[in-house]
């Protein structure tokens, strides 16, 4: 039997590369002689870097840099050899064609600087919080000779339209009476009267990101994600508004037209992608298609005869999505048997060849589930075969 293990992260409790091994460790105690095979996802969040960085054989490097509310923190950046990363993904990056055989592509994971995670939910306020430390990176990855920067942009604690990496990268906020504003937070952003200033040399910057929503309005990034970033319902407008005038303040600054604020994927991250597109000219790409192709996931689900995938919570729109459900998809697609462990299932099990399994214990408070995934999915795995 060749199975194939390909979980992402279960939030706020288990990496990607954790769940591997759990499930992986399961297997191995009941069934010795089947050839298991690990593959972290990564979605742009939490294990981006690692987990493309080490498929790869590139190398990590770790920097101190600001995190999303001031306080230190160490984040790596990722260095990988052009020639090692796959064909497929090396198209879907669109790089010059002239890039030496030698060249480094770095891998940057804003979560690991400007993430969700790194705060207690009593701290997670996107007035507050700064995308500065992602901007830190970007800087040491191109000191570090990096030909092109890939910036994976999930699980972001910010709404500051990638100012604050901005920031990082040469541009200057500016009050009235010349003051520099820094970090540009947005509860400092009505001190902000104009931008000043270019970034640094950098390299080309792609930008992986899965979502399509603008900058403003219904479906823009203060209104879909700041909830989830602590945003409280009465300030929805004042800050949607407040990102408006910032956006114009910075188009002006970028010679870049107002329009780049209704592009699909610039709200992405808080905002992030709508800057680094306006001032740093930043290509957005397909988030996890580039992972799928980076990790040769299509080639490793056909030669295995059994698929095993979950994340934290799989629902009735995980299939349609990226992640687990996209494996799952391709998976079925090829006839092969998938299983789906999840903390939480609010999927129908309906699909031919779908099995989903709930790994918390009934009644096993959140607390308690998230602090035991690793036990509730190893134990839930073993006991399934």
């Amino acid at each position: 039997m060749r199975v194939l293990l390909a979980f992402d992260k279960f939030k706020d409790s288990l990496a990607a590369p954790a769940a591997c091994a759990a499930a992986a460790a399961a297997l191995r105690q009941r069934h010795p002689d089947w050839a298991i095979e690990l593959c972290p996802l990564a979605d742009g969040g939490e294990g981006f870097a690692e987990i493309l960085t080490r498929s790869a054989g590139g190398t990590l490097s770790t920097v101190s840099v600001t995190g999303p509310r001031g306080a230190p923190v160490a984040a790596p950046f990722g260095l990988v050899p052009w020639a090692k990363i796959p064909a497929p993904a090396r198209r879907l990056l669109q790089l010059p064609a002239t890039l030496p055989a030698d060249a480094e592509l770095a891998v940057i994971e804003m979560a690991a600087a400007s993430g969700l995670a790194l705060l207690p939910p009593g701290q997670r306020d996107p007035w507050q919080t700064t995308t500065l430390g992602t901007g830190q990176l970007m800087a040491a990855a191109t000191q570090a000779g990096a030909a092109a920067l890939l910036l994976g942009v999930g699980g972001s604690a910010t709404n500051d339209l990638g100012l604050g990496a901005l920031s990082a990268l040469g541009l200057v906020c500016l009050s009235r009476s010349g003051e520099a504003i820094r970090p540009p937070i947005p509860a400092r952003w009505d001190m902000i009267e104009r931008i000043t200033g270019k970034t640094i040399s950098l390299p080309p910057i792609r930008i992986a990101c899965d979502v399509s929503n603008p900058l403003l309005g219904p479906r823009g990034a203060a209104a879909i994600y700041g909830p989830q970033k602590g945003l409280q319902p009465a300030d929805l407008a004042k800050l949607d508004h407040a990102s408006a005038r910032l956006g114009l303040l910075l188009c002006a600054q970028s010679g870049q037209p107002d329009s780049l604020m209704d592009r699909p994927g610039a709200g992405a991250a808080g905002g992030i992608a709508f800057g680094l597109m306006t001032a740093a000219h930043a290509t957005l790409l397909p988030g996890f298609e580039l992972v799928a192709a980076w990790l040769d996931l299509d080639a490793r689900i056909a030669a295995a005869d059994l698929i095993i995938t979950g994340e934290g919570r799989f629902d009735d729109s995980s299939l349609s999505g990226k992640g687990p459900g996209a494996v799952a998809a391709r998976a079925l697609a090829l006839g092969k048997p998938v299983h789906v462990f999840a903390g939480q299932v609010t999927a129908g099990d309906a699909r031919p060849g779908l099995t989903l399994h709930t790994i918390t214990p009934p009644g096993q408070p959140l607390a308690a589930a998230l602090r035991e995934a690793g036990a509730n999915l190893a134990a839930t795995v073993g006991s399934t075969w």
